[in-house]
């Protein structure tokens, strides 16, 4: 029914400055894994195999990662690193993965734009590049399955802390079902007063390709960048969309604090290493 998935990964990474000078946030890994390894995976996990990463400038380790490496395959071969090299082999057999290049920083809606040629008029799976789901059933795969049922948009949301809505886009709907959202209006970043609910866009979302022409019909806001939210909002008005909570546990990888959270949890429930992390965070605290 999807058989497309859309990774936007095209942002500067400012909030990780230096570490990102040279490398996208997206590669920032959790113990042994980069960020982005993880979304393509929910992807894969949710029956896609035909995947579009948005790129920019300097993003091309990225493509790297995903690539065959010959010459440490090679290495790790005669080294008799098997487990290794059947690791390292595995990412680039994940998918058929693609790159187009963001050539502006023009915001995440003209980042979703740049995939319209690939997706050809067919309905999508949108996973932003710094976000973590984790879940029994990938995040994607729930909103495939609800917009298998509803024909129509749906965005996976979760309910935030009150004092947290400024940062996210937030979700005006009237409840149809358990968990699940007519989409009146959407706000960016509103403050708390301003919010009109407490559902947080977290970064899933299953899409129509009219979301392009409502990406073109999108104004920039003051700081020059084409909103994606705005763009929902002109979708919504002219089509029935709707936002959806899910089941699973949700990793901001955008920010230090919370990289720092999710690497400490990857980390400590790591079968290696993570009785030791825990006895040594147990000392420390």
């Amino acid at each position: 029914m999807i058989s497309h998935a859309v990774i936007p990964a095209a942002g500067f990474g400012t909030r990780f400055l230096p570490a990102t000078k040279a490398q996208p946030k997206e590669m920032l890994p959790l113990l042994d894994k980069p960020t982005i390894q993880f979304v393509v995976e929910e992807a894969v996990s949710s029956g896609i195999r035909d995947i579009l990463i948005i790129t920019g400038r300097g993003k091309r380790a990225i493509e790297d990662h995903f690539d065959r490496s010959v010459e440490l395959e090679e290495y790790l071969k005669k080294r008799g690193e098997s487990e290794l090299l059947e690791r390292v082999q595995r990412i680039s057999e994940l998918a058929n993965i693609h790159y187009v290049r963001q050539k502006v920083q023009r915001g995440l809606g003209d980042a979703v734009l740049c995939a319209a040629d690939h997706v050809n008029g067919e309905p999508f799976a949108l996973l932003l590049g710094d976000t973590i789901v984790r879940s029994k059933v990938p995040c994607t795969k729930q909103l495939i399955e609800k917009y298998g049922r509803l024909k129509s948009p749906v965005i996976a949301v979760e309910e935030v802390e009150k004092g947290d809505v400024s940062k996210y886009g937030i979700v005006d709907g009237t409840k149809v079902d358990r968990g699940m959202y007519k989409i009146e209006s959407l706000v960016e970043k509103p403050s708390p007063e301003k919010a009109p609910s407490n559902l947080g866009i977290i970064g899933r979302y299953v899409l129509t390709a009219d979301i392009f022409d409502s990406i073109r019909k999108t104004r920039e806001d003051a700081g020059g960048e084409i909103q994606l939210t705005d763009a929902l909002n002109l979708l919504c008005r002219e089509r029935d969309c709707y936002a959806s909570t899910f089941k699973g546990e949700r990793f901001d990888i955008g920010n230090q604090l919370d990289y720092a959270k999710a690497f400490i949890r990857f980390a400590s429930e790591n079968r290696k290493i993570g009785a030791d992390l825990r006895e040594y965070m147990e000392k420390i605290a």
